[in-house]
């Protein structure tokens, strides 16, 4: 049965990016740094066309979370631009060029309705505005019996959680602060929301943190 997982990194406090996000920073201040764990990866590298890089404790963790994925669901705040707002020219494609990592179907979550822009390598961006039920379930067809992967960014990662949603939760814990940022997990006490781990990685710069949700 195909599941809806989440994998990110987060900083020690909780943040997902840092402050004051912009399209010259996407991440926020400090943002880009969660992902220095991933980056100098062989397997990191290998997937985004690149050569070299190293093997460690993470590589497997890598692996598995890139694993039998046949679509994705990301909110409107991560595929961008920074601000939102209605679709305009229609230029904008996400933040990563012509050829996306993505190689599947991506389901938008988004207010504003637009059609499909297929990208190079077998990425399509679809754009849902009913909502993220719908989102999933989309996603879900699409992907044909593989998993749907949550890419972010938090607020919708914790709506998701909240709604009972998500199956599977992976967090990358770097040890740094950012004091203030994206923070997924702010107000979910209420939901009545229960996690068993599942393990613990010990790695290079991180901490690999897999969870999956309890029914209650």
């Amino acid at each position: 049965m195909s599941k809806l997982r989440c994998h990110i990194s987060m900083s020690l406090d909780g943040f997902v990016a840092g402050p004051n996000q912009s399209a010259e920073n996407p991440l926020g201040e400090g943002g880009e740094q969660l992902h220095d764990w991933v980056v100098p990866l062989a397997a990191f590298r290998a997937a985004h066309g690149g050569e070299g890089g190293e093997v460690n404790a993470s590589t497997p963790v890598f692996q598995e979370a890139t694993a039998n994925l046949g679509a994705a669901v990301m909110g409107r705040g991560m595929f961008g631009p920074i601000g939102g707002g209605d679709w305009g020219d229609e230029k904008w494609t996400g933040w990563w060029g012509d050829n996306p990592p993505y190689h599947y179907p991506v389901f938008v979550l988004t207010h504003h309705k637009r059609d499909p822009v297929e990208m190079a390598g077998g990425t399509t961006y679809h754009f849902v505005t009913d909502g993220i039920a719908a989102a999933l379930e989309q996603a879900k067809e699409a992907a044909g019996g593989k998993d749907v992967m949550l890419w972010g960014g938090g607020q919708v990662i914790g709506q998701y959680l909240a709604a009972g949603l998500l199956d599977e939760l992976e967090l990358h814990v770097v040890p740094m602060l950012l004091g203030g940022g994206s923070r997924p997990f702010g107000d979910l006490a209420s939901t009545g929301v229960r996690l068993e781990q599942v393990r613990a990685v010990h790695a290079p710069g991180v901490t690999h943190l897999k969870y999956r949700t309890v029914a209650s």
